[in-house]
């Protein structure tokens, strides 16, 4: 765990409250699942991949925080559903939800004219329906509760022209505006994250050097990102300090994108 998890954590108290991080398995996911923990949050570490879920969830344990490890597949709403039971079962029922799950490492790359149909549908059904469906699986309880927070991820890639990655994360930013009017009264906020171009594993993977240079020599802070700049957004959005905020997409982003 990062100094910069440590410090973001310190600042809020999760202490009695059940989060499910989804895709958080590693890179950012496992970010913000691990500085929810050390802020004194139960933890959910969801992912497709159980074993490297498991390994997030052990650390954490190791390090006197409380978490479970579950296998789900966002773009299948019954695996959403089950993943909300199972949390309810071992904790006795959900207060925030980030919903970081994607298609990312290994990404291909084509354009929306030629992609392989199948693969778009599995893309989109992960990238931008997952959130749907883990929303729509966990929000009665939060209801139940009394209230939450949801934080979408979404990515600059939704302002830029990035293909069908662009699109499936546009797709993410209406669903936040959407979802933050049909669970308002609830008491359940969603806002999201746009995070610019972040150095994780998956990155590498997708983007190639050459075309990541003059990628961050656009940005007005000339570095890429690290999944530690966005944990205390993150935190803070699901805190009760963002208790007026939702509906929005916040850009975490170098000065990537401008928005008048």
């Amino acid at each position: 765990m990062s100094d910069a998890v440590n410090k973001a954590a310190v600042t809020f108290d999760f202490s009695n409250t059940v989060s499910i991080v989804t895709g958080s398995g590693g890179g950012i996911g496992q970010a913000y699942v691990e500085a929810i923990a050390k802020a004194g949050g139960s933890v959910i570490v969801a992912d497709i991949d159980t074993e490297r879920a498991e390994g997030v969830a052990e650390g954490i344990r190791s390090n006197g925080g409380d978490a479970l490890a579950l296998p789900v597949d966002v773009a299948s709403p019954e695996s959403a559903a089950e993943m909300a039971a199972a949390t309810i079962e071992h904790f006795g029922g959900i207060d925030y939800l980030v919903n970081n799950a994607a298609i990312f490492g290994g990404m291909k790359l084509d354009a929306l004219l030629t992609v392989d149909w199948e693969y778009l549908e599995r893309f989109l059904a992960v990238n931008t329906l997952g959130a749907l469906n883990c929303t729509r699986a966990v929000f009665r309880s939060m209801r139940k509760r009394g209230g939450g927070a949801i934080v979408n991820q979404s990515s600059t890639a939704a302002y830029l022209y990035a293909g069908f990655y662009g699109l499936a994360k546009a797709g993410v930013n209406s669903l936040t505006q959407q979802l933050a009017h049909e669970l308002g009264g609830q008491k359940i906020r969603v806002n999201a994250i746009a995070p610019g171009p972040t150095d994780t594993q998956a990155s590498r993977t997708v983007v190639p050097e050459e075309f990541m240079t003059p990628i961050i020599n656009g940005l007005a802070l000339k570095r890429m990102g690290t999944p530690d700049d966005l944990v205390g957004l993150c935190l803070f959005l699901l805190s009760d300090q963002a208790s007026w905020i939702t509906g929005h997409v916040f850009n975490a982003d170098g000065g990537q994108v401008f928005r008048a």
